[in-house]
């Protein structure tokens, strides 16, 4: 009761909130691709099913922190470099999202994943699968950052669920939108590789800063939304001029036809 009565608490709270919905940015945008292959009725079940999956992995972790400060601990050097299990981990998963876009971007560019040579739907078990690891390395990421914001366990559960709870909400028009415009993909495929250069050089000890990361995206993002909407408006003028050309086209064939009876 003296948590809910803490102005410092519900701050804390509402802060590392925030921070969560936007560490889970990059969640949400992997999770959209990656059920993007599967069968349209299933999509909104993997969706919210994979954020679930976010949602107990971070607080599994919340639950272990002694192994997960553990995690930070070196366990060998390469070339004067200390490597802990926590590196381990951004670089694997830095590593796999480099691969998993830059195999994506190739499909997108080739046109492998339409038309006759598109290759098998993926399964159901294997996307899950995908999504569970990169759950990992973002929870990972996101909780390591709580820790160092907030002292208190239940608020960093309550921040926690919160979040993805916002984050659902906001999956499904955001998956969509990006299924839906082939140009928003692609830009949301280059964040990834963006993303998982940051982990794999996070986990060799090159910090960069998310803020620069974020606005990057954030600035991209406005680009190709003016670019959507030109698009729009061009789209409209044409269709508009082409119906109006439909009427004098009718007009001067009539003439034709009653000549010929």
């Amino acid at each position: 009761m003296e948590l809910l009565l803490d102005p410092q608490i519900w701050i804390a709270f509402f802060t590392l909130t925030a921070l969560e919905l936007v560490l889970g940015i990059d969640n949400i945008v992997f999770i959209s691709i990656l059920v993007d292959r599967l069968p349209p009725q299933r999509r909104e079940f993997t969706r919210r099913l994979g954020l679930f999956l976010a949602m107990f992995m971070r607080i599994a972790l919340l639950l272990t922190l002694a192994w997960l400060v553990g995690l930070t601990a070196p366990l060998f050097e390469v070339l004067g470099e200390e490597i802990s299990g926590r590196d381990l981990i951004l670089i694997g998963g830095g590593v796999f999202l480099l691969w998993k876009a830059t195999s994506e971007i190739h499909g997108l560019i080739e046109g492998t994943d339409h038309g006759p040579d598109r290759p098998a739907a993926a399964t159901f078990a294997g996307i899950l699968a995908q999504i569970a690891m990169i759950d990992l390395v973002f929870s990972l990421d996101s909780i390591i950052t709580a820790v160092g914001m907030v002292d208190e366990i239940p608020v960093m559960i309550a921040a926690v669920v919160a979040a993805v709870l916002l984050m659902m909400v906001a999956a499904g028009p955001i998956g969509r939108f990006v299924s839906r415009h082939p140009t928003v993909k692609m830009l949301a495929l280059s964040f990834l590789i963006m993303v998982g250069m940051a982990l794999v050089a996070d986990g060799l000890d090159f910090h960069v800063p998310k803020g620069y990361i974020y606005f990057a995206m954030a600035f991209s993002v406005a680009v190709e939304m003016l670019n959507l909407r030109m698009r729009a408006k061009m789209l409209a003028a044409r269709a508009k001029a082409a119906a109006q050309a439909r009427p004098s086209r009718r007009r001067r064939e009539r003439p034709a036809g009653r000549r010929k009876s």
